[in-house]
């Protein structure tokens, strides 16, 4: 990257001392990133926590959050926004991505879950609980034992939030391949789901 190119993407650099610090990350220099995370871990920690009320959560998008911003330090644009805006706003984004992918595992968890009850009359309220998380597992054994590439395509799509064509442009694949495994995925699963209600009833 030339002076002028740096220069026109950091153009508030001297008066706004994280855009000195991503100005440094596009060239590699990993103690600015250093320094990038020591002012800010913090407050990117803050908003994380706030969206997810999670710890554990909220660490991940942390580390998620400053691995972006080293990866892509070069495409800042300091005319439209502050250094730490930036950084901020990018791990509101991070943070709300795992909240939605957490609320579609649980939604779409819930709902194959409902394919395992047993029919006839209600269990004890301690029975079902250990039932339900008996099933749950089960759930997770059951997509874990998908092929790579259906599990990927079903992950993306329930868990991750992605559209079809957001998953073909996510993995490089064809729009028909995406559907194709998703649909087989989803096949396999109701197969595997419907023969452990049997097992349970």
């Amino acid at each position: 990257m030339t002076t002028d190119q740096r220069q026109a993407l950091f153009p508030s650099t001297a008066h706004d001392p994280d855009a000195a610090l991503l100005r440094r990350m596009a060239d590699g220099d990993e103690s600015a990133l250093a320094a990038l995370y020591d002012r800010w871990v913090d407050r990117v920690h803050t908003v994380a926590f706030w969206i997810l009320k999670d710890r554990d959560e909220a660490e991940d998008v942390v580390e998620e959050t400053f691995w972006q911003a080293w990866r892509t330090a070069a495409r800042y644009d300091g005319s439209r926004a502050a250094g730490s805006t930036w950084l901020v706003m990018m791990a509101r984004s991070r943070a709300l991505d795992r909240l939605r992918a957490q609320r579609r595992r649980e939604s779409w968890t819930a709902g194959a879950a409902a394919m395992l009850e047993p029919s006839g009359e209600e269990s004890n309220p301690v029975a079902r609980a250990v039932e339900s998380s008996e099933h749950y597992n089960r759930i997770d054994e059951a997509i874990s034992a998908l092929p790579a590439e259906q599990r990927q395509a079903v992950e993306l799509a329930f868990f991750g939030g992605l559209s079809h064509s957001e998953i073909a442009g996510r993995t490089g694949q064809p729009l028909g391949t995406v559907k194709t495994r998703i649909r087989l995925a989803m096949e396999k699963l109701r197969q595997r789901l419907a023969s452990l209600r049997d097992e349970i009833v």
